[in-house]
């Protein structure tokens, strides 16, 4: 079974998220192993400085860096990233698991996006839309999606 690690830097607080990303998670659990480990965002004064964000985003990517699991798949999610269809990230998610990959980790920066060494680090890039989404949003889309994904594969009555 796939296991998928998803890191996001920033805590949830609303409950409304909080259910939604339970309930996705709950639906993965018939596909694959599911882990979310959210880190810590860097606290930044009210009017940062460019200097001041490069800091808290490199402070950012060590913690990513420390917990991305050996061997795994990196996909980070990020506005320049590659624009998908649902059955296109089906089929990425496909290639993966046949290249022989059992783990797959992607990632989802501070709401100052994250720093380019994380970028680099990824295996793919991904673009959720050209528009721009409260990251708590982004977290249950991309929960969402992998879901999509997963039921896609297992040719599921979900995706219509």
């Amino acid at each position: 079974m796939l296991h998928v690690t998803i890191l996001t830097v920033g805590k949830l607080k609303e409950k409304f998220y909080l259910e939604a990303c339970k309930e996705y998670a709950k639906r993965l659990s018939a596909y694959c192993k599911l882990e979310l480990l959210e880190l810590p965002e860097y606290r930044l004064p009210e009017n940062p400085s460019d200097a001041e964000i490069t800091a808290g985003l490199e402070r950012e990517a060590e913690q990513i860096f420390s917990k991305i699991p050996k061997g795994a798949w990196v996909c980070v999610l990020t506005p320049e990233g590659k624009l998908l269809s649902s059955e296109q990230l089906a089929d990425q998610l496909k290639a993966v698991k046949s290249a022989g990959k059992s783990s797959v980790c992607l990632i989802l920066g501070s709401s100052f996006g994250m720093a380019p060494a994380v970028k680099q680090r990824a295996d793919f890039r991904l673009s959720m839309s050209p528009m721009t989404f409260p990251h708590h949003l982004a977290r249950i889309m991309v929960l969402e999606q992998l879901y999509r994904a997963e039921a896609i594969q297992a040719g599921s009555r979900y995706h219509k």
